[in-house]
């Protein structure tokens, strides 16, 4: 029989947060090099601790980014803007296509932007 300590892993696969497979277009902002850069990108799928993101560039692991994503569409009577921060936590190059998968997980949990009230 294993001890406790033998069944841990230093990674865990298990998903702390339901991911929802969503296409949704996500700006991304960090520095690199004390540059401020912004960087368009699509999700592949996100949850409240973190997204995976389908981009034409790289961004360098460990890089903090803050996070904005607009979800519209069929039903929504307004676009919900959306906006987090976190850290790079996985980039890989994707083989069918060309450009990276980048796996953000979020400090705190992806939350609403407060919008002033329409009048």
């Amino acid at each position: 029989m294993h001890s406790p300590e033998a069944l841990r892993t230093p990674y865990s696969k298990q998903r702390r947060f339901r991911r929802f497979n969503l296409a949704l277009p996500v700006s991304l902002r960090f520095s690199i090099g004390g540059r401020l850069r912004e960087l368009d990108t699509i999700s592949k799928n996100v949850s409240t601790g973190g997204l995976l993101l389908r981009s034409g560039h790289q961004v360098p692991l460990h890089t903090s980014v803050n996070l904005l994503m607009q979800v519209q569409g069929p039903g929504i009577r307004r676009p919900v803007r959306l906006a987090g921060e976190g850290e790079v936590v996985r980039v890989e190059r994707l083989e069918a296509q060309t450009g990276f998968a980048i796996a953000i997980e979020c400090k705190r949990p992806i939350s609403e932007l407060e919008t002033a009230a329409s009048a």
